[in-house]
């Protein structure tokens, strides 16, 4: 079907964080696959081990116990500190199960018709409630009606929450990323985190936040807001965590976590062997290359060399984000960039009309950071004088 603007490209193979189309034609990779890629291209560790599960046993089905399903859970719950996980195969569906949660969390206590508070500008998903929960009218229009449920709040403004919510009995959860993606690389700040799980913690609500393309170590750290020091009581995961292999999770603390109970919620190919071999995989290979530390210090390096190559263009509105998540806002629409960025050997992506986004593989170096800055900044500073 006609669902993609595609550039005129076709990728035949990788190495690193490089990549190959049919032609021949090579191309730095900043994209990652869309944050999946964390691993990079024909990872020496990760494919033998896909490999070699594919030799054994490919998708058996949840009628029976997965045993790497149980080891990437115990994982999973070790780095986030919380106690269940429920896998599933893209953060869409790791997101329409959060909500699921929540309404049920809502009907367990008695309350009929549970409502969500969610953001402007945030994107959770195309289905028909994950897009109820987005905050983006452009991409809504024509499949309306919307799910209802849904109260819509700007970003770290916690007055603006409270006053939406007040004297609200049927309030049932709060549901973010910490930073906001397909928006435009929107950050929410540290002590607006901390003040929202306050306020959660008060009300008896679930803070539900949304990791699928800012967790898996993109930020530095395993999940974006563990910045802040708070725990969530239900988070989506999806995109890195296999690494290009298809898997999502839902991980959830105390509160969240029986509120399934069997036949509430499944999946057919959720939590199958590769897909699971695929999360372990990619985690032991992160801890043993310290890719948290390399997206953390790469990515103020190249968040610094931009700033320092771009400073004092009035056309740059802004660069922002942290770790191998970075958006440089322009002052006007600049998608034309995707394909001039191809043309030169980038490949990226441009958001929320205005957002230059980079998402490389978190293996990139700093050599290579710098190699994007030296293709990027020309193209920017070239197209702001159009």
């Amino acid at each position: 079907m006609n669902t993609y603007a595609r550039l005129p490209i076709a990728m035949e193979r990788g190495q690193g964080v490089r990549v190959w189309d049919v032609n021949g034609k090579r191309y730095l990779d900043g994209l990652g696959g869309i944050a999946v890629n964390t691993l990079g291209h024909n990872h020496p560790k990760l494919v033998p081990a896909l490999q070699d599960q594919i030799g054994k046993i490919i998708h058996s089905s949840n009628y029976y116990h997965v045993p790497n399903a149980e080891v990437l859970a115990k994982k999973l719950t070790e780095l986030s500190g919380l106690t269940n996980v429920f896998f599933c195969c893209t953060g869409l569906e790791a997101n329409e199960a959060a909500l699921k949660l929540a309404r049920k969390f809502g009907h367990d206590k008695g309350i009929e018709k549970p409502q969500i508070v969610v953001y402007e500008k945030a994107f959770h998903g195309r289905s028909i409630a994950t897009l109820s929960a987005t905050g983006n009218p452009k991409i809504q229009k024509g499949f309306e009606p919307l799910v209802e449920g849904f109260i819509r709040v700007p970003l770290n403004d916690l007055e603006a929450l409270k006053k939406a919510t007040e004297g609200n009995p049927n309030v049932v959860a709060v549901f973010f990323e910490t930073i906001q993606g397909e928006g435009g690389i929107n950050p929410m700040r540290a002590d607006y985190l901390k003040q929202v799980r306050a306020l959660c913690d008060e009300k008896d609500w679930l803070l539900m936040i949304d990791e699928v393309q800012c967790g898996m170590g993109r930020t530095g750290k395993w999940f974006a807001h563990q910045w802040a020091g708070i725990k969530p009581d239900v988070m989506p995961l999806a995109k890195g965590l296999g690494s290009g292999v298809p898997i999502g999770a839902v991980v959830a603390g105390p509160k969240a976590a029986n509120i399934f109970q069997p036949g509430n919620h499944g999946t057919t190919f959720g939590g199958n062997p590769l897909a699971m071999r695929a999360g372990v995989e990619t985690i032991r290979i992160m801890e043993e290359e310290k890719l948290l530390d390399n997206a953390a210090k790469v990515g103020a390096h190249l968040k610094a060399a931009l700033e320092k190559a771009l400073a004092g263009n009035p056309g740059v509105k802004d660069i922002r984000g942290q770790g191998l998540m970075l958006g440089i806002e322009l002052a006007k629409p600049c998608g034309v960039i995707l394909q001039r960025a191809a043309d030169a050997g980038l490949l990226l992506s441009v958001t929320a009309d205005t957002v230059i986004r980079l998402v490389p593989p978190l293996i990139l170096s700093e050599h290579e950071a710098d190699e994007i800055v030296a293709i990027l900044v020309p193209l920017i500073e070239a197209f702001l004088k159009e």
